[in-house]
């Protein structure tokens, strides 16, 4: 890298506009998808990179035509401007000239004189482009952006050969992440598809194909209603459980005056709301010491003669479990789930050593997807910090004697 001279001047990204083609949004009322109809873009078309041709709404020809003012054009960007994506951007494909975008899209055609799309698209993705976003955004049920401020965002400008050369670099870094993002789904679906074979026992790890007596719930787990008493444990030690993280510290503020009620969670013994298992609001304490959560929660542990706790915490993430939760196991909705009902439940469950040898290949299979998931975290901070230091020009991207060249008149003509 080269060292900074000085960092980039910024212009409002109205300045960077192609002459008759503003800053833009689109067709308001889309009507009935069209077969054969025109294309028309919508945030989640490219919220988490674009989606497959055939996945994208389609209008009439008579809805798309008095909105020639917002057709795309290949190179153009597109910006999320209402909803909770709001502030997503990407540049738009070849495949998809002529598409056309919704209300809550702006297009935006970046004139190739005065900048790179590519450039212009990692500046609105990078912290400069999201600070603009938060700033000008406007509150109510639905955040959004209006036309008039998206012009205003202040949009650093290097030289075009350095600007070719940074996109270049971020570019590098996306398709890193496009593909651990790709591996990590793929480790997933492995997952989800080891535990349906080995939990229902399609697939067995000694071959033996001796079918499994269902057993209830309830005869191989076992209550905990133990509190924590006056002189108990700490609040440092009161957790919640989401489906998302699991077991996690509870916020302060929803913690009980008196905690001396609250249930004590031992190690590997599981925790949920019954009013919210529904949802997936249940986990397994995988910390090594002993914790409490609400007076509410239902707190049940496995036997130790019976049920490994680590088959049983992958037994509850299939859509097996999910059904029996969400039906109750009649086909009728349960607004509550006591221990009683979980009890209930028959599982499909070997002999003890099988369960352990069926955990162990299911638990391997579950630290590689969160591998995967930590590298793409990393990769993403280490973008992150790439690119406050290239879009700010902290640091200097090296450029070849003839885009150097180029680089230097621009500059001189600039100024």
């Amino acid at each position: 890298m080269r060292d900074a001279a000085s960092s980039f001047s910024s212009v409002p990204l109205a300045q960077l506009i192609q002459k008759g083609r503003k800053i833009t949004y689109g067709i308001v009322q889309p009507g009935e998808f069209v077969e054969d109809g025109v294309i028309l873009v919508r945030g989640r078309d490219y919220s988490s990179g674009w989606r497959d041709l055939s996945g994208f709404m389609r209008v009439t020809p008579e809805i798309d035509a008095p909105y020639k003012r917002s057709k795309l054009k290949s190179g153009d960007l597109v910006l999320t401007i209402v909803g909770a994506n709001t502030g997503t951007v990407a540049v738009v494909p070849a495949w998809l000239e002529g598409a056309n975008i919704t209300q809550t899209t702006a297009r935006i055609a970046v004139d190739p004189m005065k900048a790179v799309p590519d450039y212009v698209e990692q500046v609105l993705r990078s912290a400069i482009g999201q600070e603009a976003v938060y700033r000008f955004q406007k509150g109510g049920a639905q955040p959004g952006l209006n036309l008039a401020d998206v012009e205003k965002f202040e949009i650093p400008v290097p030289p075009i050969p350095e600007q070719h050369c940074i996109a270049n670099v971020l570019r590098t870094w996306d398709e890193a992440l496009e593909n651990l993002s790709a591996l990590h789904a793929a480790k997933d679906q492995r997952l989800v598809g080891l535990r349906a074979a080995l939990l229902f026992g399609e697939l067995r790890l000694n071959g033996q194909r001796r079918n499994w007596a269902p057993t209830r719930l309830g005869a191989v787990t076992h209550e905990l209603t133990k509190r924590n008493g006056a002189k108990g444990l700490g609040r440092d030690f009161v957790m919640g459980v989401t489906k998302a993280e699991g077991v996690v510290p509870m916020r302060e503020q929803t913690i009980a005056g008196d905690i001396s009620r609250y249930k004590r969670l031992p190690p590997r013994a599981f925790a949920y709301n019954p009013m919210r298992i529904n949802v997936g609001s249940i986990a397994m304490n995988e910390r090594e010491d002993e914790v409490l959560v609400s007076p509410d929660y239902v707190v049940f542990a496995c036997n130790a003669d019976g049920l490994d706790p680590d088959y049983l915490d992958h037994l509850r993430k299939t859509s097996w479990w999910a059904h029996y939760i969400n039906s109750g196991g009649s086909g009728s909705v349960r607004q509550r789930t006591y221990y009683d009902d979980l009890a209930a439940l028959k599982l499909p469950l070997p002999e003890l050593d099988e369960q352990k040898a069926i955990a162990s290949v299911l638990n391997t299979a579950r630290a590689d997807l969160a591998a995967t998931g930590r590298e793409i975290e990393a990769v993403t901070l280490q973008k992150r910090g790439l690119m406050q230091k290239l879009l700010t020009g902290e640091w200097r991207v090296p450029l070849d004697p003839s885009e150097r060249s180029a680089a230097t008149e621009e500059t001189e003509h600039a100024g």
